[in-house]
């Protein structure tokens, strides 16, 4: 016996009477609403592969567009309270129907709100984009979006030749190029910066620092995952390690925190010489900069300084 498979005529009664009683806008976004989002679980369960590829190949569309709002201010700009896209635009010296389409589509995933037609406010996850507050990866994100995004471009000629993107892209090395580069340099120390201080809980969490009286912070930028380990650490004292120019412009971010009087600022090449007789040496994003004889020259320099039972911490990142 088969069957018969029932049509769902009355629902096409019902729908043909709402419309004449001109609901039906109304009732369309509610089928939608509840409706379309099961259709496109089903479909993605059923072939899950191309929209998630898709989806990764063109994830820089959504990374460029933080970068625009980072290296605008958008996040600055509404600390103080939602405004129009024009009148961000006016601000920044922008184009209202392209930042219009660049904040609607951040708003879409959470980056921003979009209040009515034309108005836009922060969001939670917007606030981190802002200069002045704690945990902002704005610094961080005009470096990724800026250098970085050019030299991924090029990872083909990586793939193909062994030799750095970078390099090929810039006509140097990363940390030439910022010799010669004041902007680049400031956005990528403070981005390191940024990045350090993210880190910085992490490292605590997973290593005790209890009875080390002394470490040096090699590469440490401005110092601030020394800042935050010695802040947790009374007893200790701490030396921040780096090239003259990343040096001087760490002093000049200096402040009067209690920490600072426990801390100093060396200069020098890590790749001849550290500081001498520390129970710690700290490499935060260092040693994945470098090739194999580079990277073991560093760490041999370190273990050749360090005093006796003393121990060297690499925290870097991996692929």
């Amino acid at each position: 016996m088969v069957a018969r498979r029932s049509h769902p005529w009355w629902l096409l009664q019902v729908l043909r009477l709402l419309s004449r009683k001109g609901v039906w806008t109304e009732i369309k976004q509610l089928l939608n609403s509840r409706l379309l989002p099961i259709r496109i679980a089903k479909r993605k369960e059923e072939n899950p592969s191309p929209p998630a590829l898709f989806e990764m190949a063109t994830a820089y569309w959504l990374s460029q567009a933080i970068y625009v709002a980072a290296k605008l201010g958008i996040a600055d700009l509404l600390k103080g309270g939602p405004q129009s896209c024009v009148a961000l635009a006016a601000s920044t010296g922008s184009d209202a129907p392209s930042l219009f389409r660049v904040m609607r589509a951040l708003s879409s995933v959470g980056i921003f709100s979009q209040l009515g037609r034309d108005r836009f406010a922060l969001s939670r996850l917007a606030e981190s984009l802002q200069t002045e507050v704690h945990g902002s990866l704005k610094a961080m994100v005009i470096t990724l979006g800026e250098i970085h995004y050019q030299a991924c471009g090029n990872l083909l000629h990586s793939v193909q030749t062994g030799s750095p993107a970078f390099n090929n892209v810039f006509g140097a090395s990363l940390f030439d190029y910022l010799q010669q580069n004041v902007d680049a340099a400031n956005s990528f120390n403070q981005g390191m910066a940024n990045v350090s201080s993210m880190l910085a809980h992490a490292v605590l969490m997973a290593y005790d620092f209890a009875g080390i009286s002394s470490i040096v912070d090699i590469g440490g930028g401005q110092g601030k995952l020394l800042e935050n380990i010695l802040q947790f650490s009374p007893n200790t004292r701490g030396t921040v390690f780096d090239p003259a120019s990343t040096i001087e412009r760490a002093k000049q971010q200096l402040d009067n925190s209690a920490w600072s009087g426990r801390c100093s600022y060396v200069t020098g090449d890590f790749f001849n010489s550290v500081p001498q007789g520390a129970d710690a040496y700290i490499l935060c994003g260092v040693i994945h900069d470098w090739d194999d004889s580079r990277a073991i020259t560093v760490l041999r320099n370190c273990r050749q300084a360090m005093a006796e039972n003393g121990r060297c911490l690499s925290a870097s990142f991996s692929i």
